[in-house]
């Protein structure tokens, strides 16, 4: 049982690129332990480099944290190692799959358990429960994974990260290029992983129609910022957001932007 209660929480975090790029600026948001939650927002909102701000990964790109502080599973994390994050169980899955294309889908899948050790025997456990939730994956299993479809890559990407055994796994954009039949296969199976397993999920998509039928809470990012934020119900609800993401009919200006606020929400509902 998690002694924590926001698996995850950041707390005015600003990010910037290059020294004088500022891509956030100022976000704050949490993770209950237990749930799902999605960043919403349109291409350039800031995303990416949210999820990459908690993975440690912005370092890559030339990106830094110099203001702010990002908590996981009550330690803090903001100069944090990106390996000993991924020890610890916070786990990304990048934008645009990123494969290994000339290594089977079972190498491929392989990795991820690579930092774990596990004898032979729990690896072919594993790689079978992992075959249980993605059935094509166990077709496609000696196939060079570049060689696969957008779908099946998203599988594989998302099947790699699972064998690393996350407690919260950060999904950056995993609709991308893919049939609207994927993305909803997809998105069952993480919110499926959710309630079965625990798993807490923090989700980067455009998509905020099907995302919102998937997550319990959702935060709106526009020019680095938390523009909104609310249940899936509420956000639906909100014109302002339907008419930008949802695409439905504004008949009134704009809310006014608002201060983040923690979700009320049942954990693991």
């Amino acid at each position: 049982m998690n002694t924590f209660e926001n698996i995850l929480e950041l707390r005015d975090v600003e990010a910037v690129y290059g020294r004088a790029v500022l891509a956030l600026r100022g976000i704050s948001l949490v993770v209950p332990a237990g749930s799902v939650v999605a960043l919403l927002g349109a291409n350039g909102a800031g995303k990416t480099t949210t999820l990459k701000a908690i993975s440690r990964l912005l370092g890559a790109e030339l990106g830094d944290v110099p203001r702010g502080r990002i908590f996981y599973a009550g330690r803090e994390i903001t100069r944090a190692d990106p390996a000993d994050l991924v020890r610890a169980g916070l786990v990304q899955v990048l934008e645009g799959r990123r494969c290994f294309p000339h290594l089977t889908v079972e190498e491929n899948l392989m990795m991820g358990a690579d930092s774990r050790r596990l004898s032979r025997q729990a690896l072919k456990d594993e790689l079978e429960a992992t075959y249980a939730l993605f059935p094509r994956l166990r077709d496609r299993r000696g196939s060079l994974a570049g060689y696969t479809s957008g779908g099946e890559q998203q599988m594989v990407a998302i099947g790699r990260a699972l064998l690393a055994r996350p407690k919260l796994m950060l999904l950056d954009e995993p609709s991308m290029g893919l049939a609207p039949m994927i993305v909803e296969e997809i998105f069952d199976i993480v919110r499926g992983l959710n309630r079965s397993e625990g798993l807490s999920v923090l989700v980067a998509e455009q998509n905020a129609a099907v995302a919102l039928d998937h997550v319990d809470f959702g935060y709106v990012i526009e020019n680095g910022r938390v523009a909104r934020s609310g249940t899936a119900v509420e956000l639906k609800a909100q014109t302002d957001v339907k008419t930008l993401y949802l695409g439905g009919e504004s008949t009134g200006a704009p809310a006014g932007r608002e201060r983040p606020r923690r979700p009320e929400f049942a954990l693991g509902s």
